[in-house]
């Protein structure tokens, strides 16, 4: 296909072919019992990639069924660290195997800079699973010395079935990070990638049979927070949730938690980030930091910079090369060597930010450069600096694309 490199023509690449669109239950790819799908979309052209079997309630049961079962009276709790380790590490070693394909799902479906994925992102998530078969032959109690003529000890065993919520910024990374830990402790796993992004989770849970994990182990589910995420949170027979996402939904999910069979939750939620630069800073290095610190991913990660506090003795001087390097950024084709930065994930994201833009214009911030879409196709958009913004800026809130700088002695 032909990409866009700050809106001119770019570069080609073949598209991998979609394997993998079912719900992955018990070992197996199987339909949604209603029968349901949606659209996932690719973000570099707002077209359709594939549809996807779209996991409801009954789903969820079944998945729970199944991960149930697996750690009740099935092998993988009850294996040595050891065993539990050497499957591990196989799944890891077919990542690797895999990784230009993955890492083409993971472009096609999350906007993410190819490039960046091959090196980095799929790499790092073999290496996150090797890091946790490492931890499975580790798992150690303690024995304690009483005061009194007793025998005293801790035992560490695995919690059960665990309930995981991942969010579409960083796809493969959060799927490694929550699975291989539960993996490596023995519990059994239900987890829904984000509906953005099912693709890569989807693949891996291919790869993860391949290696020898035990059916029904992992159970992989995509779907919608409001049905499935709601129906996981909720489950009477999961023992833990992990959720990384809004602080919204996060206090959504501890409360379905807590009034079902008050599980415990662990929470990963977004943050408000300023990056603040004083006077005897290195001008030209804290301008690359800064934008940097808003323009990785997309802007798409719970620490983006989205506010600049400078000290008045060097802010002119830093606004400038700010604005300089903004315009330098190259915005394009994320299979494009030369683009530094994709589209955003999807249109909901993409509209969020160009209205925040024009908040900002209308709460009398000063636009410094970008603002705009770049190119008629796809969910790409300029690289954008405010300066002049109150600090209690509703336009400030965007964890995006939008930067705002702040003059501050």
């Amino acid at each position: 296909m032909t990409g866009l490199s700050n809106g001119h023509a770019g570069s080609s690449f073949e598209l991998p072919t979609i394997k993998f669109t079912k719900l992955f239950i018990n070992g197996q790819f199987v339909d949604s019992l209603s029968g349901k799908e949606f659209e996932t979309i690719d973000p570099r052209t707002g077209e359709v990639i594939a549809r996807i079997a779209e996991a409801g309630k009954e789903d969820i049961d079944v998945a729970v069924k199944a991960a149930r079962v697996a750690f009740d009276d099935g092998p993988w709790p009850r294996l040595p660290g050891t065993e539990r380790a050497r499957i591990m590490m196989k799944w890891a070693d077919l990542i690797d195997q895999n990784i230009e394909e993955i890492a083409a799902l993971d472009t096609i479906d999350a906007g993410k800079l190819y490039h960046w994925c091959k090196a980095v992102d799929i790499p790092a998530a073999a290496s996150t699973i090797r890091y946790y078969a490492g931890a499975a032959d580790k798992i150690h109690g303690e024995v304690l010395k009483p005061s009194r003529e007793l025998h005293a000890y801790t035992l560490l065993e695995p919690i059960g079935v665990v309930g995981h919520i991942i969010p579409w910024n960083f796809p493969s990374t959060m799927f490694v990070a929550k699975v291989g830990p539960s993996l490596a402790a023995g519990c059994t796993i239900v987890i829904k990638p984000a509906e953005q992004t099912p693709l890569s989770a989807l693949y891996y849970a291919h790869l993860a049979k391949l290696a020898g994990i035990p059916d029904g182990v992992l159970n992989v589910v995509p779907g919608f927070g409001p049905t499935a995420g709601a129906a996981i949170s909720s489950h009477m027979d999961i023992d833990k949730i992990s959720f990384t996402g809004s602080t919204e939904v996060g206090r959504e999910i501890m409360q379905a938690a807590a009034k079902s069979n008050l599980k415990p939750v662990s929470l990963e939620l977004g943050g408000k980030s300023p990056f603040i630069v004083f006077d005897d800073a290195d001008v030209d290095k804290a301008a690359e930091l800064a934008l940097l610190g808003i323009l990785f991913n997309k802007g798409e990660i719970c620490v983006a910079g989205s506010r600049v506090f400078v000290q008045e003795g060097i802010y002119d001087e830093f606004e400038k090369k700010l604005v300089e390097k903004a315009k330098a950024w190259v915005v394009g084709d994320p299979f494009d060597p030369k683009s530094q930065q994709g589209p955003q994930v999807d249109k909901r994201q993409f509209e969020k930010i160009l209205s925040y833009i024009e908040h900002g214009k209308r709460e009398g911030a000063t636009l410094l450069t970008g603002g705009k879409r770049v190119g008629n196709k796809g969910y790409y958009i300029e690289p954008t600096i405010f300066s002049n913004v109150k600090v209690n800026f509703s336009s400030t809130k965007v964890l995006n694309r939008v930067s705002s700088e702040y003059s501050d002695n």
